[in-house]
């Protein structure tokens, strides 16, 4: 089973994404902006993170960076969704935690795929963990 974070500040996106998951077998946490799912991944260590771009205290990009820069979570694959209709461009080209940037709105089923080819791919996770 996968543990996959949600993080955005539009209750609604966190609620359907996390349905989503939930129904595909995966356990999700959420967190309504980039510092509070950095906390989360921190303590949790999940899977997958699924962010948007544009949230209070610290965006997508900031959380990715911040991630990466901390070994313990450097290797949790990303995936950022905007509203900005941004591709991947060569600032979060250079972030190689980000996998995918999708626009929105974007399709719940397209997501869940992307995110459980992130989670075939990444390093299994310890089930002490």
């Amino acid at each position: 089973m996968s543990l996959i974070l949600v993080a955005d500040d539009e209750s609604h996106i966190v609620q359907v994404l996390a349905l989503k998951f939930r129904n595909a077998g995966h356990d999700v946490i959420e967190a309504n902006d980039g510092e509070e799912a950095l906390d989360l991944v921190r303590e949790h260590q999940p899977d997958v993170v699924v962010t948007d771009m544009q949230m209070p205290f610290m965006n997508g990009i900031e959380l990715a960076r911040a991630m990466l820069g901390d070994s313990t979570t450097a290797s949790i694959p990303v995936l950022i969704l905007t509203a900005r209709g941004w591709a991947m461009d060569e600032c979060i080209a250079m972030l190689s935690n980000v996998k995918s940037v999708q626009s929105k709105p974007f399709s719940p089923r397209e997501i869940l795929s992307l995110v459980e080819g992130l989670v075939d791919t990444a390093t299994p996770r310890s089930e002490c963990s």
